[in-house]
């Protein structure tokens, strides 16, 4: 089994005072249009049902919209997640094994095609003011459909960008990812989002 979740970021706000004079919901939308690639640092920390820290993982985090991101998981396991035309390859190096899947509508409502550009999140989400913690202003992403396998996602802006995100999932596992170093609209190779299996690993095609 994986031990990562499959999220999806992206941009900044289009104008450079916008984030200061509107709500978080027209904040997250400006952010959701603002740009075309980015590039952070992140720390995700997953929490188990008595809400203690289960897991803390490290990497670094690449979007090329529409549709291309690559999640590099560098500690304390090594780990990828690469999306490129309509497919997503999960590599768990330890396990040495492969995972691929189809992003179709089965994964629209889901963290995978969240903040990617292909997906309208006012279609599949609801989304709610939650005023401001930890400095960042709050939105809540509460999905439509029901089966999504999410309770409500958490997205955090900062200053007009991202900071962070709160995923609760239906076995009661709540994930936080917090964003740093972030570069908006850099010059990304292609080759970032280009992924061929390692030789000798197992890959599994869903």
């Amino acid at each position: 089994m994986l031990r990562t979740l499959i999220f999806l970021f992206v941009s900044l706000v289009t104008a450079s005072h916008a984030w200061a004079e509107s709500t978080p919901v027209a904040q997250l939308k400006s952010f959701l249009h603002g740009s075309s690639s980015l590039t952070a640092d992140f720390k995700q920390i997953s929490y188990n049902k008595a809400g203690q820290a289960a897991q803390s993982s490290t990497g670094k985090f690449y979007l090329s919209r529409p549709g291309k991101f690559r999640w590099n998981y560098l500690k304390p396991f090594s780990q990828e997640i690469v999306s490129n035309g309509g497919k997503v390859w999960f590599y768990d190096a330890d396990l040495e094994q492969v995972t691929t899947k189809q992003l179709d509508d089965s994964l629209g409502s889901t963290p995978a095609l969240l903040l990617t550009g292909q997906v309208d999140i006012e279609e599949k989400f609801r989304l709610d003011d939650q005023g401001q913690t930890e400095g960042m202003n709050w939105v809540k992403l509460s999905p439509k459909n029901e089966e999504s396998g999410f309770k409500y996602i958490l997205i955090g802006l900062e200053h007009g960008q991202l900071g962070g995100m709160e995923l609760s999932d239906n076995f009661g596992q709540l994930t936080r990812i917090y964003f740093s170093n972030i570069q908006v609209n850099p010059n990304l190779n292609d080759s970032l989002f280009s992924f061929k299996p390692p030789k000798g690993v197992d890959v599994f095609d869903n």
